[in-house]
């Protein structure tokens, strides 16, 4: 009988394009296969061992004849690419519409408004790179003390401000009033805060990030899991991302690496049953959105250096899935999430190594996978792969 799953999301590890990807200006997007090919000495042999290679070709991550894992890929069905869309397809919702985006900026009523009710005006409006455009405004803000407004190909309202400006908590208060008015068909997936430091030349974002996502237009497995008396633990912005809903322990993180760690000491501590939800940020928020290739396959790199405690601290009812939310490729010219497929790699002792999984058609066939895992009723939602993967009775 399982009792623990560790759900790890390497966010915007796409593995090549969706067949709809043209509707999303994302032909050609592969963020794992172009990064290794550009890269072009990419090597993750922890993720090869367990069969990564033998989803989709891989410049330096090949196949193996016996993959420790099963492995596969998922598509998604929810229309969108973004992190809330692909996280709760992940929990068993799929989307009818996609969430609004704003490819010409916000209105300008809507901007007059959350003006009016942050008793401050705002600077930028428009859709725009985050770093760059801290660069390009952040002069102008530390001197009038209007905070940056800008979105992005995604459904996002993103807040930025300087610490020793607009001190974060206030900047927090100005998203939650940006959250409240953003509904219907202004409803954005996330309001992001995005606090940085530093002077002109030389701004870096810093790890106080907050996002304050909507909540989930329905139940999810972590409900599911929640209700039947079990444990949903939230490492990185998962919290975020479901607004707490089913949520029952949160520990936010500042990199890809604090997340890793928290990952081990919980998997350290046996005195839960339930799930382990993390998402791992920096892929896309440092090295997908800033096309940077070398720093990306570092950090999967390191991710790789890692995994074998990961699975070294895996007890006899753990199982280990690894999978991705959306794509973010970094060789590509834009600097936005991409829509593609994502992998698929689920680990333990009572897994089956070596099925092939294929490809699954929606990211929920996770969420059902989990709750029969869990021995817990079937969702709405997705196909489970349990009796598929699992060597014992589920029960």
């Amino acid at each position: 009988m399982i009792q623990r799953v560790i759900l790890i999301v390497l966010d915007g590890l796409g593995i090549g394009a969706l067949p709809d990807a043209d509707l999303y200006g994302d032909v050609g997007s592969n963020t794992l296969g172009n990064l290794a090919r550009q890269y072009g000495r990419l090597s993750l042999p922890n993720l090869e061992k367990m069969g990564l290679g033998n989803i989709v070709p891989v410049q330096g991550v090949g196949p193996v004849q016996a993959p420790t894992a099963a492995y596969g890929r998922l598509a998604e069905q929810s229309p969108g690419k973004d992190t809330t869309t692909g996280h709760w397809e992940l929990a068993g919702i799929i989307l009818s519409e996609p969430f609004p985006v704003f490819p010409n900026g916000f209105p300008a009523d809507l901007i007059q408004q959350f003006e009016e009710k942050i008793g401050r005006k705002t600077l930028g409006i428009v859709v725009a790179s985050g770093t760059e455009i801290i660069k390009q405004l952040g002069p102008l803000h530390q001197k009038t003390g209007y905070p940056i407004v800008y979105t992005s190909a995604d459904s996002v309202f993103q807040i930025a401000a300087h610490e020793q400006v607009i001190p974060v908590p206030e900047l927090y208060r100005m998203c939650e009033i940006a959250r409240d008015m953003l509904s219907g068909p202004y409803g954005v997936g996330r309001v992001i805060a995005r606090p940085f430091e530093g002077e002109p030349g030389n701004y870096q974002r810093t790890a106080r990030r907050h996002d304050y996502s909507i909540k989930p237009i329905g139940p999810t497995v972590l409900d599911q899991i929640k209700n039947a008396g079990q444990q949903v633990i939230g490492v990185g912005k998962i919290y975020d991302i479901f607004a707490g809903q089913g949520i029952t322990q949160t520990f936010p993180t500042g990199s890809n690496l604090e997340g890793i760690n928290r990952i081990l000491s919980l998997q350290e501590n046996g005195e839960w049953r339930g799930l382990l939800w993390a998402n791992l940020v920096d892929f896309d928020m440092l090295w997908g959105h800033r096309n940077d290739v070398d720093g990306y396959a570092q950090g999967l790199a390191e991710f790789d250096r890692f995994l074998p405690s990961i699975i070294q601290a895996l007890k006899e009812e753990d199982v280990l899935l690894i999978t991705a939310d959306h794509g973010c490729d970094p060789t590509t010219v834009s600097t936005d999430h991409s829509r593609e497929y994502v992998p698929l790699l689920i680990y333990g002792k009572q897994i089956r190594a070596g099925q092939n999984l294929g490809t699954r058609p929606t990211f929920a066939d996770v969420g059902a996978t989990v709750a029969e895992l869990l021995g817990l009723e079937p969702l709405p939602t997705g196909t489970s792969l349990a009796k598929i993967i699992i060597n014992a009775r589920v029960s």
